[in-house]
């Protein structure tokens, strides 16, 4: 699939396919999206590249499969390769598309692996509002970059009220599903910190450095992408930190119970050894046991039982184990 927008100076926005890249090339001061999906990869790279003059090793990446985000510089044209949250994303189990960007003199090529919400949303946005366009080509990809991280945050934000549950049920029951989802969350976390690192490097990149088609482009909303991909790595941050304390306090209640079960299993074994040490001396099959002939034996027997079971049942809650 190739769809197209074409802007015009005149405020007119135009939405097609490949037949408005004639349109553009014809009429100078316009600016034109493409947003390519789906098509076969070897018409794609030439396309790009007779169209375009597009880098054939930029386009090669574009159309990898798994490749970490980069800012490459060429001639006439900045790259940008991200990795954006896909339709499924919905929590923090998340998966990811990768979305290309081409910006050059009046153009942007957006490509992307799988779908995209975020490029699907401002591509209807910028249909009925010529507004997207006005600052241009880098303008566009800074408001599709923005979007992506708002998503990602809004992503994260979905995690802050379970961890509250989680604190909780690990006071009230802990259980082993509660561990394995907090270990889960940790991981997640994890692969979130080290894309934000990759997007953060290349806007920081494009914020301290000369890139094509971005010239003109407000210094200031490279800026706020760049900062919003900054909260967007801190958050992540707080939450894997929140997460560990999460994992470190159910490991402490955990042992914190097993320790009152040995506490019980403790006392209960103190108290019937003895009993069971006086059992088995009585029990033994000697004839010359002068206690065996005592008629009250049996008795006396039972009362120092009694008494040693009561001493220590006092003793433990002296000592507050009972």
């Amino acid at each position: 699939m190739i769809r197209a927008q074409l802007y015009s100076p005149d405020n007119d926005t135009v939405t097609g396919g490949k037949e408005l890249i004639t349109s553009w090339q014809a009429h100078a001061g316009g600016t034109l999206w493409l947003d390519i999906a789906g098509e076969p990869e070897s018409n794609e790279a030439e396309f790009l590249k007779e169209t375009f003059g597009l880098d054939a090793l930029a386009v090669s990446d574009a159309q990898r499969k798994r490749h970490p985000p980069k800012l490459e510089a060429f001639d006439a044209t900045t790259f940008i390769l991200l990795k954006v949250p896909d339709t499924d994303s919905t929590d923090l189990h998340f998966s990811t598309a990768q979305l290309a960007i081409f910006i050059g003199d009046g153009y942007m090529i957006t490509r992307r692996s799988g779908n995209s919400p975020d490029t699907d949303a401002l591509f209807e946005q910028a249909a009925s509002n010529a507004r997207v366009y006005q600052d241009g080509a880098a303008g566009l990809a800074l408001r599709l970059s923005r979007r992506v991280s708002d998503r990602y945050i809004k992503l994260l934000l979905t995690l802050e009220p379970r961890l509250d549950e989680i604190e909780n049920e690990i006071m009230d029951n802990p259980d082993d599903k509660l561990l394995a989802e907090l270990l889960s969350y940790k991981t997640e976390l994890k692969k979130f910190r080290r894309l934000f690192l990759y997007h953060q490097q290349i806007f920081h990149e494009l914020k301290s450095g000369s890139f094509p088609a971005f010239m003109d482009a407000s210094q200031h909303v490279i800026i706020d992408v760049f900062e919003q991909l900054e909260r967007a790595s801190s958050l992540a941050g707080l939450y894997h930190e929140l997460t560990t304390d999460l994992i470190d306090g159910y490991i402490s209640v955990a042992s914190h119970n097993l320790n009152q079960i040995m506490k019980i299993l403790t006392v209960v074994m103190s108290i019937f050894i003895p009993l069971t040490f006086i059992a088995g001396i009585y029990g033994m099959n000697f004839e010359n046991m002068p206690e065996l002939q005592s008629k009250s034996g049996y008795f006396i027997a039972l009362g120092v039982m009694l008494s040693i079971a009561v001493i220590l049942i006092l003793l433990f809650r002296r000592i507050r184990w009972l």
